[in-house]
Formats: C-alpha cells, sequence, structure tokens
C-alpha cells in the first residue's frame, strides 16, 4: 500500500522485489499486478466510479478558473444484447481550454500545432493537444481533448471547439501529421481551417520519421514526395 501512496505509477517489478525481500517469497508478476490495482483501488477508489465525479470535477474548475472553457459529450450506454440502458450515460468525450491560454494566443505567433498521444492505463483514449509559440519561442499548450481515437469525428469535435474558443483569428497556419482523421476534419464542409482562413502543413519531423524523405550518403534530399507531403496551398 505504502508503495502505491508514494508512486501510482510503481512498477509490478518493485512490488515483487518488495515481496522478496521482506517476505523471501518470489510472487508472479500477475499476482503483482493484483497488488497494485488493488490498492490503487483502495486508495484513489474505483476506476469506473471515476467518472461519475467527472462532471462535479469540470464544473469546479469553470468555478475556480472563470472563463475557462470545457466541453464534453456522453453516448448511451448499451447492455449486452446491444440496448439502451435508460438512465445510464458513458463517457465519450472532452474538451477544455484555459482562460489564460485563451486570452494568451492573440499574442503568439500565428501558428498552432496539434497532436495526439496514447494515455496509459486502463481505458484505451487519446489526449489531443494544440500548442502555440510565443515570440521568444517559448511553446504553450493552449487546448486539450480527450477522445476515443484519432478519427475523423474526433478530430472535428477537438478542432470546432478550438476554431470556437481558441483560435478566432484568421490566418493561421495549422500543422500537423499526415493523419487520415486529421485530414477529413480539416477538410470538411464549411471548415474555417482551409484558406483564406487557415493554412494547413504538415510537421518535418513527422515526414522524416515516417521515412517519406530519401536522403543519399551525403545528406541531400534525392527524393520527395511533394503532393503527398504538403498541401497544395502551403
Amino acid at each position: 500500500m505504502k508503495l502505491v501512496e508514494a508512486n501510482p505509477r510503481v512498477p509490478v517489478s518493485s512490488i515483487q522485489a518488495t515481496v522478496a525481500q521482506q517476505f523471501e517469497y518470489q510472487i508472479q508478476y500477475k499476482k503483482g499486478w493484483r497488488a497494485r490495482d488493488r490498492a490503487l483501488r483502495s486508495v484513489y477508489g474505483d476506476y469506473d466510479k471515476s467518472y461519475n465525479e467527472l462532471p462535479a470535477l469540470l464544473m469546479a474548475i469553470t468555478h475556480f478558473i472563470p472563463g475557462t472553457i470545457v466541453r464534453y459529450e456522453t453516448k448511451d450506454a448499451l447492455n449486452r444484447e446491444g440496448q439502451v440502458m435508460q438512465g445510464y450515460q458513458f463517457f465519450h468525450r472532452l474538451f477544455w481550454a484555459f482562460k489564460p491560454c485563451i486570452e494568451g494566443f492573440p499574442f503568439f505567433k500565428r501558428m498552432i500545432q496539434v497532436d495526439g498521444t496514447w494515455l496509459y492505463g486502463r481505458y484505451s483514449h487519446i489526449l489531443l493537444v494544440a500548442v502555440a509559440q510565443d515570440g521568444e519561442g517559448n511553446v504553450t499548450p493552449i487546448a486539450f481533448a480527450i477522445v476515443e481515437g484519432e478519427t475523423g469525428a474526433a478530430w472535428n469535435f477537438f478542432l470546432t471547439n478550438l476554431r470556437e474558443h481558441v483560435v478566432l483569428e484568421d490566418g493561421v497556419c495549422i500543422i500537423s501529421d499526415r493523419g487520415a482523421g486529421i485530414k477529413v476534419a480539416i477538410n470538411r464542409e464549411r471548415s474555417r481551417w482551409t484558406p483564406p482562413h487557415a493554412y494547413p502543413a504538415y510537421c518535418v519531423n513527422n515526414i522524416f520519421e515516417t521515412n517519406m524523405i530519401l536522403i543519399d550518403d551525403k545528406g541531400v534530399v534525392i527524393d520527395i514526395e511533394m503532393s503527398e507531403l504538403i498541401y497544395e496551398y502551403c
């Protein structure tokens, strides 16, 4: 219990080592994982029930940080037969942007970068983040979202709220990877993320990481599929 209280992400191997040292008994990895899971529930509460506390948490955030934007969506809960369970909802998506970030963006460069990463833990969700840069090169996060995956609908939820509440000006460059989901969201009908409202571009690091550029032994670029890597209007 003390190990989990000190570090909720304590490795199972550390639990195994502690048990072996104190009791001279080697437990299997699965048993150590179950012990950590039980301790986490005891200290921090049940995973599923914690979702019920989300509305109160969001209400507290908007109360103590006035001007902070919070938008979330739920979906119908279904039983094993696929029937809607009346009175129950599941968490679906969440967007939030803190007031200081919203008020600070007009003083940043007319450029944002968006990306997503997997969350660690029991549930598989994606954290989407938009960042901006000030005149001295400092990077600041301006908006966040937790979604079900990098789908077109999820990106549309994030980018729509980002446009409505944070990035209000036109002429902004939006940098992203070449994911299919964000392409769909950016190029949807009546999108304000296409010219002249915004100018999409691809992240150079992502281009190199996905091996779309061929470089010879002297470090000179010898082949690049420009039509696939950069939007035609950039």
